[in-house]
Parts: structure tokens; C-alpha cells; sequence
């Protein structure tokens, strides 16, 4: 599904929106696509804003609507409308996938044994090209690796787990949760390597 174009923000009724988000909550999906109808322009205008990338904006739109979904009974109109609940839901998502990024890239640089980029000017068009390719290596390298490898990889990166928190969601012990990631880091490090531009992909 396409995301909306931007509307002009309309007031609130802040009974209205938390009926709506009874219905969303109650597992409606006439509501949810009305929610989706008039938050998904302003919020996905908000995350592109922030992500650059349309492909990525689109994925955290749809976290962000995700989410919407299970909070549907945490809205408090006394807080704010609903555009405006669902714009910062957006945000942090937005944000936290930006941090994300930015820790898989250290994780990986540290795991291939690169220094980190130390200089703070602004970024070239062709460097610029260069970190997008390299964020599809890690992606790439991210998909070969094995299924509770890589889920361990996704909760501490991408959700932010600690491996504690990562033992009690995924309900395995800690030790084996370290031994998960410290066996990603060093496959990724070797799937890195072996999908460099420099050598090619492998086979």
C-alpha cells in the first residue's frame, strides 16, 4: 500500500479519535484504515524527512501503523490528537532506526577489524555511494546468516535488547544468546570480506 499524500492537519475531536482507537483495538481494519487515511501522509512525509531513503521510510511507516495497532489502547486524547500520537510514534521509530544503522555499522567495522570514520566534514556524493553500498553488503550479510543468529543480531541492533533482554524474549539461556552473537559478529565479519567490491560476491 502506497503511502498517503500529506493533508491539511485537521482539529481534533478527542472523543471521536479515542472511539476510533477503541475500534482499532477491538481488531477493526474499516478504523485502521481510516487512521492509516488521515496520520500515513503527515507521518511518512515526517520519517523520509528524517531517513532519506524512501525504501526505508516505507518500512518504518509500516512498523509505525504496526504499532498503532497493538498501542490502539494507550491513546489518551488528553495528551494530544491522534495525528500527533501517531507522528511521534513515527518519529522515535524513525530514529531508533537511524541509531540502528549507525550500530550495525560500528558492530560490522569493528567485526572486519576497519577503523570508523573519524572526520566529521559532510559527506561526498560519491562516499555518500560508497556507505550505501556498504549498507547493502551488511543487509546481505545479514540475510545468510543463520535464523537465531540472525534474530539475535535484529533484537540487539534494531530493538535495542540488551543479550539479558534478548535471553527472556526469546526464552534461551544467556550464555547461549552471547555465543549467538559473538558467532554473528564473526560471520559477518567473513560474509563482509567475501562480498566486498574489491573481491566480488562469492562463488
Amino acid at each position: 500500500m502506497a503511502p498517503p499524500q500529506p493533508s491539511a492537519q485537521r482539529a481534533s475531536d478527542p472523543a471521536a479519535d479515542r472511539d476510533l482507537l477503541r475500534q482499532v483495538a477491538l481488531g477493526s481494519s474499516s478504523a485502521m484504515r481510516e487512521v492509516y487515511a488521515r496520520c500515513g501522509g503527515r507521518a511518512f512525509s515526517v520519517v523520509l524527512r528524517l531517513l532519506s531513503s524512501r525504501a526505508d521510510a516505507e518500512e518504518v511507516l509500516q512498523e509505525t501503523f504496526l504499532e498503532v495497532w497493538k498501542r490502539a489502547r494507550d491513546f489518551d486524547p488528553e495528551r494530544g490528537g491522534l495525528e500527533t500520537w501517531v507522528t511521534t510514534i513515527a518519529r522515535t521509530r524513525a530514529i531508533d532506526r537511524l541509531r540502528a544503522m549507525g550500530t550495525v555499522a560500528r558492530t560490522v567495522e569493528g567485526a572486519t577489524h576497519q577503523p570508523p570514520p573519524v572526520s566529521a566534514t559532510p559527506v561526498a556524493p560519491d562516499d555518500a555511494a560508497a556507505l550505501g553500498q556498504g549498507r547493502v553488503r551488511v543487509l546481505a550479510a545479514l540475510a545468510q546468516l543463520p535464523p537465531e543468529q540472525r534474530e539475535v543480531v535484529e533484537l540487539a541492533y534494531f530493538e535495542g535488547l540488551s543479550q539479558r533482554e534478548i535471553a527472556e524474549r526469546t526464552g534461551d539461556p544467556l550464555g547461549t544468546v552471547k555465543t549467538r552473537a559473538r558467532l554473528a559478529l564473526e560471520k559477518l565479519g567473513d560474509l563482509l570480506r567475501e562480498l566486498s567490491p574489491d573481491t566480488g560476491p562469492p562463488g
